[in-house]
């Protein structure tokens, strides 16, 4: 088997983080698009990674149905945001074959940590495109994965236009 042949039936992981905004799903639609078109790999991956807020209630009193309830809305939540990335990737009819991860924490943390435990080649992710104080108040996740992922990331901007269009 040539070096080329190899390669070529390497596995290759591809990581999109998900999460119940448009702009992941615009992210996860361009990477279908221009990472998994017709020359991807057979053996490619294509891995659906949505982090969930953490349930946290240390320090408060709440009754079991509260807690309970609570937990529904994020099982809800994560059903939600992985049928709408499906919905996404069966429009593209592409043949990769792909995983749903489900992890829990601060997203900024999480994404990085289940990257490095998946063995990603590459992380494809959403830019909310946050102004100045909304981004120095909350941070930005991709900022943070930039500096910290082991493999490359690429971050997905919505065009001005879809943007636009989308919120009218």
């Amino acid at each position: 088997m040539s070096i080329m042949e190899e390669n070529y039936m390497e596995e290759r992981k591809i990581v999109v983080a998900v999460d119940e905004s448009e702009e992941s799903m615009y992210a996860l639609s361009w990477c279908l698009g221009n990472l998994l078109s017709q020359n991807h790999k057979p053996t490619t991956t294509l891995i659906l990674l949505y982090i969930k807020p953490p349930l946290d209630v240390t320090g408060y009193l709440f009754a079991g149905d509260v807690i309970a309830t609570m937990e529904k809305h994020n099982s809800d939540l994560t059903n939600s945001v992985m049928s709408r990335a499906e919905a996404i990737y069966k429009n593209f009819k592409t043949t990769v074959k792909v995983e749903k991860k489900v992890g829990s924490g601060d997203a900024k943390d999480a994404i990085c940590l289940a990257v490095e435990k998946l063995g990603a080649d590459i992380l494809v992710m959403g830019c909310h495109d946050y102004g100045f104080f909304k981004r120095a108040l909350l941070g930005s996740v991709s900022d943070y994965c930039a500096k910290h992922v082991k493999c490359p990331l690429v971050v997905v901007k919505r065009p001005k236009t879809a943007q636009t269009r989308d919120d009218m």
